[in-house]
């Protein structure tokens, strides 16, 4: 069965490079890479990998789920695998990801790696790359092989696979979620509402390369508050309940029960405060 690799962009160009170069270096190569485009200007890149397919897809914001469906309808392959472009796929994390899903039908997350501000920059190697990547606190994965994870809310969307006819099955992401936030854990949920295993595979690596992020993630308050309200309207509970928390102690959300309102926008200092020093930003648990 063929592989296709899907990525979104905006306006992450010297990302996308190092995700390509990571595809290209990998043990087993796709069939194709499709990189669906939201920048603001069509991107063009030199030297470009002779299987990548831009997609431009024109938004003024990130609609997460409708891109992420766009690249899985424009790809061939039956095995997909998704890596946002902030990624580097290490040497065996596609071929690993492509068996684990190969005969079964199954949503399997790699282990991601984060990396700090300038590790990734101008020429690089995995070995370097490994070394300086911070395993992330509340995700632990298998040193090998699959393990199956009884929480559908531990999905994340920064590396994963599925096959193409369970993707079609499960109705791809909920194109209601618009923006930031939520989209994947309602993924999560869907998959498992299909009968597909979350599993994470150990030994299937990729970097994550460093951006400013905030903790909580204030710049998308907007979107994420939307988005909570879509869940629990939805599914009956709240999602992101970690930063739902951190919002309301700042007091910029009131959050009681079955209602979360938008009480002011946070203030330039808030936002300050809220930069991430960790490689990884936030997380929403």
């Amino acid at each position: 069965m063929s592989l296709s690799v899907l990525t979104l962009v905006r306006n992450r160009t010297d990302h996308l490079v190092n995700l390509l170069e990571g595809v290209a270096r990998s043990a087993v190569q796709p069939d194709e890479v499709i990189v669906v485009d939201m920048s603001d200007t069509p991107l063009r890149l030199a030297g470009q990998h002779p299987l990548v397919r831009f997609e431009h897809l024109e938004t003024d914001g990130l609609p997460l789920a409708q891109a992420r469906n766009h690249a899985a309808a424009c790809a061939k392959g039956e095995r997909l695998v998704f890596l946002d472009v902030d990624c580097i796929p290490m040497r065996d994390c596609l071929g690993m990801l492509s068996d684990a899903i190969g005969a079964h039908d199954r949503l399997v997350c790699a282990e991601v790696r984060y990396l700090g501000s300038g590790d990734a920059s101008g020429a690089w190697d995995e070995a370097t790359l490994l070394a300086k990547g911070a395993v992330h606190p509340v995700r632990p994965f298998p040193a090998e092989g699959l393990e199956q994870v009884d929480n559908p809310g531990l999905f994340w969307s920064l590396a994963f696979a599925i096959r193409r006819s369970a993707f079609q099955r499960i109705g791809g992401f909920d194109e209601r979620f618009t923006g930031y936030g939520a989209e994947d854990t309602d993924f999560g949920f869907s998959a498992r509402d299909a009968g597909l295993p979350l599993c994470f595979l150990g030994g299937a690596l990729a970097c994550h390369q460093y951006h400013p992020t905030f903790d909580p993630p204030l710049q998308h308050l907007d979107d994420i508050v939307a988005n909570a309200r879509r869940f629990h309207d939805k599914r009956g509970f709240w999602p992101m309940a970690g930063w739902l928390e951190q919002f309301a102690a700042l007091g910029i959300v009131a959050w009681q029960d079955d209602t979360l309102n938008i009480l002011r926008q946070p203030t330039q200092r808030e936002r300050d405060q809220a930069l991430s020093l960790w490689p990884a930003g936030g997380t929403a648990l």
